[in-house]
Parts: C-alpha cells; sequence; structure tokens
C-alpha cells in the first residue's frame, strides 16, 4: 500500500528536542519551570496586541477556564458558533451553562453576524441576556470581528475568540486571538504548531493570566499547608511539552508560509473545474494561516459529492475530512436553541478539507493532483 498522506500532521523544526533535553538535564519535569514562561512570553510577543498569554493541557481546558473568569454560571445563555468542532460548546455545559447555536455567513464560513443580532434580541425579549459569546476562526480564516466586536459590546456581552485553528492569522493586520475579552489557542497535533497535546488562554490583563494559572493548578491558596478555598483544575501545561512549543514558535511564521501554498496549489488544481469551490479569503482585510485547505463541490454541476471524492481519496490512502458538522445538528445538542439559516448545514453536506500539512513535499502533491484530476477526468 502506498504511504499514507495526512490530512495535517505534527511538523517538527529541529529545536524542539533541545528545550526538552533542557528540561530533562535541569530535572523541571514538572507543570512548571523556564520552558513554561518562556513560551508564553513567546506567545505574547508573537500576538503582539499587550495580552498575557497562560500555556495550559488544552485549547478545551482554555476554553473552560475563559468561561470560567467571565462569570458564566449554571443556566446562563452562552452564544456559540455552530459550525466548529465539539470543543467550542463542551465546556458551556461542563459549566452548567446553556448553549445557543449561530448559523454561518457564506464569506468567511464564521459566525454570521445578522443571526448574532436575531439571537440576543429574541433572548433579552424573553428575560434571558446571554452572558457569552463564542466566536470561532474556522480552519485560520477570521471571522467578521468588527461586526461581531461591536455587536458584543453593544449589549455588554463578553466575546471569547477560539482561535484554536487562527494563530497566526490576522483581520486587518491585528492577529486572531486578540480582538475578544478572552481567546483560546490550541496546539494538538495537528495545528499550525504543536506541543503534542496543549493550548493556552489570552487575557487582556496580568491579573486575569495570574487568576487563569491559580484555577489551573487545583486553586490552591497562599498557605504552607493545601488549603482550597475554590474549586480548582489540573490544566497547566507540562515544561516538557511547553519545551516542544519553543522550538515551534522558531519556524511558526515557516508552517504559515507553507500551508498558505497548499491552498494556493488546490486553487491551482480546480481553477478550471465548474462546480467546485476553493475555501480563501474574501478580501485583503482578511489573512488567515489556511491550516486546514477546504474546498466545496456542488453535486448538480460536477457529477460527483463531496464524499464521493473523499472515498477516492481514501481508496488512494489520502485523508481528508468533511467539515465540521454543525452543533445543532449533534444528537448531543438536538434540544439547544439555533438561529440562522441553512448555511452551516449546507457547508458540511457538500464541503471537504484536504491534506494542509506544512510538511508535505513534491512527492505528496504531485500524488494529491494526479488523484484528484484522474478522478474528476475519468
Amino acid at each position: 500500500m502506498k504511504p499514507k498522506i495526512w490530512l495535517s500532521s505534527p511538523h517538527m523544526g529541529g529545536n524542539e528536542e533541545k528545550y526538552v533535553k533542557e528540561a530533562f538535564d535541569t530535572n523541571w519535569i514538572a507543570p512548571l519551570g523556564p520552558n513554561v514562561v518562556s513560551f508564553e512570553t513567546d506567545l505574547e510577543k508573537y500576538l503582539d496586541e499587550d495580552v498575557f498569554v497562560a500555556s495550559l493541557s488544552s485549547g478545551t481546558s482554555a476554553l473552560h477556564l475563559a468561561l470560567i473568569l467571565a462569570d458564566v454560571q449554571n443556566d446562563d445563555g452562552v452564544l456559540c458558533q455552530s459550525m466548529t468542532f465539539s470543543a467550542s460548546a463542551n465546556p458551556i455545559v461542563y459549566q452548567g451553562a446553556t448553549p445557543i447555536f449561530i448559523d454561518s455567513e457564506q464569506q468567511t464560513w464564521n459566525m454570521c453576524p445578522n443571526a448574532l443580532k436575531e439571537a440576543i434580541k429574541d433572548q433579552i425579549s424573553k428575560g434571558k441576556k446571554p452572558k457569552a459569546i463564542i466566536v470561532v476562526h474556522l480552519y485560520g480564516m477570521p471571522a467578521k470581528m468588527d461586526e461581531i466586536t461591536k455587536i458584543a459590546k453593544k449589549h455588554e456581552i463578553i466575546l471569547i475568540e477560539d482561535a484554536a485553528e487562527a494563530l497566526g492569522s490576522k483581520y486587518k493586520d491585528q492577529r486572531c486571538g486578540t480582538f475578544g475579552d478572552f481567546a483560546i489557542l490550541s496546539f494538538n497535533g495537528n495545528k499550525i504548531i504543536t506541543t503534542s497535546g496543549g493550548g493556552a488562554i489570552v487575557t487582556k490583563s496580568k491579573a486575569l493570566k495570574e487568576k487563569a494559572i491559580f484555577l489551573a493548578t487545583q486553586a490552591r491558596d497562599a498557605a504552607p499547608h493545601y488549603q482550597h478555598s475554590e474549586i480548582g483544575y489540573n490544566y497547566r501545561m507540562s515544561n516538557v511539552l511547553a519545551g516542544i512549543g519553543r522550538g515551534q514558535m522558531e519556524v511558526i511564521d515557516k508552517h504559515i508560509g507553507l500551508r498558505r501554498s497548499m491552498n494556493t496549489f488546490y486553487k491551482d488544481i480546480f481553477k478550471n473545474i465548474e462546480g467546485v469551490r476553493v475555501f480563501y479569503e474574501l478580501n485583503q482585510d482578511y489573512f488567515s494561516n489556511h491550516w486546514l485547505s477546504c474546498i466545496v463541490i456542488d453535486k448538480t454541476v460536477t457529477g460527483f459529492s463531496r464524499e464521493d471524492l473523499r472515498l477516492h481519496l481514501l481508496k488512494h490512502n489520502i485523508e481528508s475530512r468533511p467539515l465540521w458538522k454543525p452543533m445543532h445538528l449533534q444528537p448531543v445538542f438536538k434540544k439547544a436553541s439555533y438561529y440562522g439559516g441553512n448555511i452551516s448545514e449546507n457547508l458540511f453536506e457538500q464541503g471537504l478539507c484536504l491534506p494542509s500539512g506544512s510538511n508535505l513535499g513534491n512527492r505528496e502533491k504531485a500524488i494529491i493532483r494526479k488523484t484528484i484530476l484522474e478522478y474528476i477526468n475519468h
């Protein structure tokens, strides 16, 4: 069988092992240490908007802490983009709060500002003003942040950016993860940079960063014995994994350039294929890291569906994946409120994520091109 071509696999830069070795050599094998501090500093400098970063065990844990810091409690409503991975919505339920899902708009595939306004107006009319908004930068594409930020400020609702897929992406030259009251990042193995598993919370003050770290380390009070006045969590990133992150930060811009070149690669493949649309930026206000490159297939034009192409690629040991199934269509959230139309649903039915890794070379690209074009032209 041909070697597997993965959708998005880890890509090491070379110096990760050096920082990990430092952790071993100095015996900092713990959820604290110089790698953790340096990794956070690297991220703060990279985001470049006077923000504060705490590195954690996952993006999910970061979102959970963001909701806690936003004072989201039992029965509070939280507005959440429907078209996303379940980790964007699950922490709402951790808090006993109620997810309220919002449809996408066609241009960025992210939270629709009009549907968001409709949801807020309707919820307020019912005496249930939402406590927070979770907007996602899907596949690295920035959301319409001017409009969404304006809506959040008008109604005085906490805005949380899920930038798990969007480290390095920018909207009007401002990096994703710096617009909201809080933001979260992910360093899972398939992301732009990885710490194997890990994430981070982005805050607007040092006090909030310190509060996040306090909660992430079991909320241990300042006492010589173990004393706890609040419920805490075991959410801190280890010094070993942060060492991987330090090495990854040295190559982040290179990795983004390679991901963006994969998007150009697919635009070239499909440039003359009627009924297939490659997902890319609306205009120069948007700069996507193109974490994943995606296409939408109109079967009425092409004669084949998203699933037909996915299965053909799979037969040739090439991994691809349908777009995220919207949260309002998930069995676990079948009772949740939903505002909007059918844009996210249609994208899910027609959309496909294609291999996008920064470590894909000319050999892999040639196989992908040949496999896709032979299928389309058969």
